[in-house]
């Protein structure tokens, strides 16, 4: 069975060194490129040699193939990554955050224009994607709720995908908006409005990722929490998506989807 050639798009940021890392373990993969700003090469973490580094995509696939790309970058990368990827026949997995629908909708059109598998997930971690989970369930039961997400310091957006998509899926689950206090309504401190559920966006150094979605009632709340103490904690979820990327014929709009969620 052949290996899966993967190279990394963002291979300089933290998420990419952590992907290298934990690709560089797989033996069903083989790391053939990175690619970010610069170019030259890095070495691998196993000390088994040098990956190619490449400022430049189209370079990177010519020279070193590929059957799928990983992608943690900004948002607006990734759809010109995707007309570059897509009609090679190339998957992309990507864990990049911020994109707007005409992206997303664009990505999706071009993954069954060239039936080629696209994954894009707001988080990879496991833990965080059965927190949402647990959220939409709990969601038929209350009427209030508050999302509080905490990220370092030089994450690009606010709020974060990973609470967006909490918010969107709470709704979707409930089937109407939560209830607000009347008198904080449009007070800027109570938080960016989704479908009735104020989101609060905290951005300090020292911290990584945690979530934490508050639920009200006369009496009573449920707090359903997630925290990332490292970035290890995405890398379960990389893997797998990497796995069944390269047999899709679509996108798939999160992880939940993969786990059967």
């Amino acid at each position: 069975m052949s290996k899966i050639k993967v190279i990394i798009h963002g291979a300089l940021g933290k998420m990419g060194q952590t992907t290298i890392s934990a690709v560089s373990q797989e033996f069903d993969m083989e790391l053939v490129a990175a690619v970010d700003k610069t170019s030259g090469s890095i070495n691998l973490p196993d000390g088994s040699g040098r990956l190619k580094l490449y400022n430049d995509i189209n370079r990177a696939i010519d020279e070193c193939g590929g059957d799928v790309v990983v992608d943690f970058s900004l948002a607006q990368a990734l759809p010109p990554l995707a007309r570059c990827l897509l009609p090679r026949s190339i998957s992309l997995v990507s864990g990049t955050t911020g994109l707007s629908h005409e992206a997303i909708g664009e990505i999706d059109g071009l993954s069954k224009k060239y039936a080629t598998g696209v994954i894009i997930a707001s988080n990879f971690s496991i833990g965080s994607i059965v927190m949402q989970h647990l959220a939409r369930i709990a969601s038929n039961y209350f009427d209030n709720a508050e999302i509080i997400e905490l990220h370092h310091d030089k994450k690009a957006d606010a709020p974060s995908g990973t609470a967006l998509t909490t918010a969107s899926g709470m709704f979707q689950s409930r089937g109407k908006t939560f209830n607000r206090p009347d008198s904080n309504t449009n007070e800027p401190s109570r938080g960016l409005d989704a479908s009735g559920i104020p989101i609060h966006s905290v951005r300090l150094p020292g911290v990584l990722a945690s979530q934490d979605v508050i639920f009200g009632a006369p009496g009573q709340t449920l707090s359903i929490s997630h925290n990332a103490i490292s970035r290890d904690c995405y890398m379960p979820g990389v893997i797998m998506a990497l796995r069944r990327v390269v047999s899709l014929k679509e996108m798939v709009f999160g992880l939940d989807k993969l786990i059967g969620l």
